[in-house]
């Protein structure tokens, strides 16, 4: 069964086509990473971001978005499929990178059989679908899912006037930017524009190494006197690299002006939906990859063609699960019943809750579970014996961490910024996230706020039981239900042709398999096509692949399909 939700198609004086078609808007994702709602919009004025205040005097501001996540690739998971992490086994930090640290064997999440990335039914739909440069979803995105994927993906590549669906990551916010040598960073080059002479030198956009000087121009003045959260110190060395988070949003928001730019230029502006938001919260202690607000909640703008609720302010809660459907819906395309979010931009219901999980991060394990309203958070800690502060090997490169370690060590914190390397956990935590934005004073044991803790409680595990969570199942049994008890990752079966009433086709004995195909010859190999079921083909030489999200890819297999007789 399918829900078709035509919700955006008026907002673009477009006709809905469920099936494809040329008058459907274009979709653009503008991703930042790590970032908290630091922007003026959201009423912190430590810097001016020109770019991303044009959007928000030209949009929506959503004010009540969270990530099902802390950490990127789980929440990212989320994005793709519209579904929770931590449903189909994609809440654990990096699956199939390095496992030294755990002693576990690499594995990919397994989206539920049929599950198809969001990128996929768009393209299904008619749309060019685009991916520049970051993926990370914690399985191996088919080759259905996108037209192009890759540093240089760009909408100009598409087809005259199919609409498109493009995603343009921007790294320079990420953690690794507040590592010392400040500015000393990779600069990946992105085509943003429409020729190789125009690629972004102009624009760095950085990830972790060795560049020259230049790479992070300086946009914040140092001496600027940032507000620090009650859980840090105002310390010289937080305000340094508090100042580092600004400056890499300050040039972030140039970064995304050359997009917007490049796309006024293409007179494609009012026929495009731009979607900013960023993959979770903050980069800073304390904030990154834990599921207080500081780690979840993210800056949402969303700018509709022809001024459509431009300047207007929405504070109904989302989620990220909510993202797929919601974009399904801006398209006009149908929305798959497995989703398990809906569609924020119809008024005939809004959430009362939203949900969030934390499982391992790198090679440390935890296990919590949150649910939050309007005004509330319960958090439950699966291992209260153990301390909330976990020693993660990345975070610790930040300059400000080693100080917070070092302060606590010599007993120089206060006792809010003491409370994250308390030895064990309280088993149930209660917020006010009203009154208590930085949940720092627990409610759960307090007797007034019982029923309360009841009611979340119960929201929290029927939660849990709708999507399948299983909180204390081990990481290595969780492994065992994914690969179907097997010893190892299972294998997609390589596609074959058979023929069926006359008409070659391509099948795979995988159950949800999708299979992409391309014809060969002596040229440069055309883009890998969607091979919808049952469709015929004509006689020829065709190369095909088949991939079960989750399952090891097939081999390439080029098949040869006879004349029709």
């Amino acid at each position: 069964m399918l829900i078709v939700l035509a919700t955006a198609a008026f907002l673009v004086g477009c006709s809905t086509h469920a099936n494809g078609g040329t008058n459907q808007p274009n979709i653009l994702w503008l991703v930042i990473e790590d970032m908290s709602p630091l922007l003026p919009m959201y009423g912190d004025g430590s810097i001016e971001t020109p770019n991303l205040s044009r959007l928000a005097e030209e949009g929506v501001v959503y004010t009540n978005v969270f990530s099902t996540s802390g950490v990127c690739a789980p929440s990212r998971a989320a994005l793709a499929t519209g579904l929770y992490p931590n449903g189909f086994g994609a809440n654990n930090m990096r699956t199939s990178s390095d496992t030294e640290e755990t002693g576990l064997p690499k594995y990919e999440a397994v989206p539920p059989k049929n599950t198809k990335m969001l990128s996929q039914l768009l393209r299904e739909a008619g749309y060019y679908t685009t991916n520049n440069y970051k993926t990370d979803y914690q399985f191996k995105a088919p080759k259905t899912a996108w037209d192009e994927n890759g540093i240089y993906a760009h909408w100009r590549k598409r087809t005259e006037n199919s609409p498109f669906f493009s995603v343009f990551n921007f790294t320079t916010t990420h953690e690794s930017g507040l590592f010392e040598p400040y500015g000393v960073r990779e600069l990946e080059k992105r085509h943003y524009f429409s020729s190789d002479a125009e690629k972004i030198s102009k624009l760095p956009n950085h990830h972790g190494v060795k560049t020259d000087k230049d790479s992070t121009p300086v946009h914040v003045n140092p001496e600027t006197k940032f507000p620090v959260p009650p859980y840090l110190p105002d310390t010289p060395i937080v305000q340094r690299d508090l100042w580092k988070v600004y400056n890499n949003l300050a040039e972030t928001d140039k970064q995304i002006g050359a997009i917007l730019e490049a796309l006024e230029k293409d007179n494609l502006l009012e026929n495009t939906i731009i979607v900013f938001y960023s993959d979770h919260g903050g980069p800073m202690p304390r904030q990154k990859r834990l599921i207080y607000d500081s780690g979840l909640r993210v800056p949402l703008i969303i700018r509709f063609p022809k001024g459509y609720k431009a300047s207007t302010v929405e504070e109904r809660l989302i989620s990220f699960v909510d993202f797929a459907p919601t974009t399904l819906a801006m398209a006009g395309v149908n929305i798959p019943e497995y989703m398990q979010g809906q569609n924020f931009l119809s008024t005939a219901s809004e959430r009362e809750y939203v949900y969030a999980a934390a499982d391992r991060l790198d090679g440390i394990t935890d296990t919590i579970r949150a649910v939050r309203d309007r005004c509330y958070k319960y958090i439950r800690n699966y291992r209260p014996n153990d301390p909330y502060y976990l020693p993660v090997a990345y975070r610790e490169k930040i300059p400000s961490m080693r100080e917070l370690l070092e302060m606590n060590a010599a007993g120089k914190l206060n006792e809010a910024q003491s409370q994250w390397f308390r030895k064990t956990k309280d088993t149930h935590e209660l917020f006010n996230v009203c009154n208590d934005p930085h949940e720092l004073s627990n409610l759960a044991y307090i007797k007034n706020y019982q029923n309360k803790r009841k009611e979340m409680e119960g929201a929290l595990n029927s939660w849990l039981s709708e999507i399948g969570d299983k909180p204390l199942m081990t990481e290595r049994q969780l492994i065992s239900e994914l690969w179907d008890g097997k010893a190892s990752q299972p294998i997609t079966e390589a596609p074959t042709v058979v023929v069926r009433n006359g008409e070659n086709v391509i099948t795979s004995k995988t159950p949800g398999a999708f299979i992409s195909y391309r014809v060969k010859n002596d040229e440069t190999p055309l883009n890998w096509q969607i091979y919808k079921k049952e469709q015929p083909l004509k006689h020829g030489i065709i190369e095909a692949i088949a991939h079960r999200p989750g399952y090891v890819e097939s081999e390439i297999t080029t098949l040869v399909t006879k004349e029709n007789e």
